[in-house]
């Protein structure tokens, strides 16, 4: 199959960036691996899940959200935003499509893609003069290798797998992981009458979704470091001080770490865990504790490197751009990026409109 642009995933990066270019009368199909779109989402979220940031800084290019809509999204709302976008801008998607090669050819001066349809289980073959890879931050639950894990007796999962705390009802759990997911999931398993704990290994903030959203707004107009201290003031005026339970805070500022790292802050103890002995977890502090099942938080892996065959140049070796943001998109050869921004939903909708102008100067 020849077309103009193949975007490998169909999450919201792959799908913002195909609706882009058919604005602009660009051929492209959008190759997924799994039955749906936005699989993250539908088939690998927690059920309390809400999107952590106003709906103004999570909506995908060319189609806000109604003004009636709540300003912190549900999982539910958002996933009918996704089918609803698709639809809207007649995104042309090929499921049960995983790609295991892609490379580019210098004599065609085109990206020659090798896919395995899931359902014949046989291999398929794709050209196009443009490759964008939009597999993103989250292809792949991450699970640290821990000492003794393999033999601890309990249940252990990743966060993609856990959909509420109602099987865990007085039950031990250990939470490794301190961002947002891991923090709600240790909500929502204390919730539903499980006897929750968390691992936070570093520094961080805390901070309400409201402060989070009123630093975003005020970042606009004010200097990053001022609206940082701001926040941080309000949130130490919400929830006091936290050190007597082992949570401190980093010296830079929630907004400035983000923009930094990626890193987001939590939003509404135990230390990091040396070994796992059975059912037993120690920790590097010396303490140990008896736990029925573990839930890893800690994050997902970029898988893009295995597949590209010519990213050694583009990627590290974590799969992201070697570019830092605001460069990251575009790499060479027609090959483009979206989703890696480390911004969110946001940097993809930055990213999707940046990829679509790009092509279409070129088309």
């Amino acid at each position: 199959m020849e077309r103009e642009v193949l975007i490998v995933g169909a999450g919201p990066a792959g799908i913002a960036t195909a609706a882009c270019l058919n604005l602009h009368s660009i051929p492209n199909v959008v190759l997924e691996k799994e039955d749906c779109l936005g699989s993250l989402w539908k088939k690998k979220s927690y059920d309390c899940l809400n999107l952590h940031l106003g709906r103004e800084f999570c909506q995908l290019p060319h189609l806000p959200f109604p003004k009636h809509a709540p300003n912190f999204i549900s999982k539910t709302e958002f996933i009918r935003y996704l089918d609803e976008y698709a639809e809207k801008f007649k995104v042309i998607l090929k499921y049960q499509t995983c790609v295991k090669s892609a490379s580019y050819d210098k004599n065609s001066m085109t990206w020659q893609v090798i896919a395995c349809n899931t359902l014949t289980n046989k291999n398929e073959k794709y050209s196009s003069r443009f490759l964008v890879v939009a597999t993103g931050e989250n292809s792949e639950g991450y699970i640290p290798q821990i000492p003794g894990l393999h033999k601890f007796k309990g249940k252990t999962i990743h966060s993609m797998s856990y959909k509420s705390g109602t099987k865990y009802k007085e039950k031990s759990v250990l939470v490794v992981g301190s961002g947002n997911s891991g923090m709600e999931i240790a909500y929502d398993l204390a919730k539903h009458g499980a006897n929750a704990s968390i691992v936070i290994r570093n520094k961080l903030h805390i901070m309400t979704r409201e402060q989070m959203f009123l630093g975003m707004k005020l970042a606009q107009y004010l200097p990053l470091k001022l609206v940082d201290k701001l926040i941080v003031m309000l949130a130490k005026l919400t929830f006091g001080d936290l050190s007597k339970y082992g949570i401190l805070r980093p010296r830079d500022g929630p907004l400035k770490l983000k923009a930094e790292t990626g890193r987001s802050s939590v939003i509404d103890v135990y230390r990091a865990i040396s070994s796992i002995q059975e059912s037993k977890v120690l920790f590097i502090n010396g303490m140990s504790e008896s736990f029925d099942a573990i839930i890893f938080a800690t994050g997902y892996r970029s898988t893009a490197n295995q597949w590209l065959k010519d990213g050694k140049e583009t990627l590290n070796e974590e799969g992201f751009p070697k570019k830092g943001f605001p460069n990251q998109w575009k790499g060479s050869n027609g090959l483009y990026f979206a989703g890696f921004a480390r911004k969110g939903l946001a940097g993809i909708s930055m990213d999707a409109v940046k990829i679509a102008n790009d092509i279409k100067k070129a088309y």
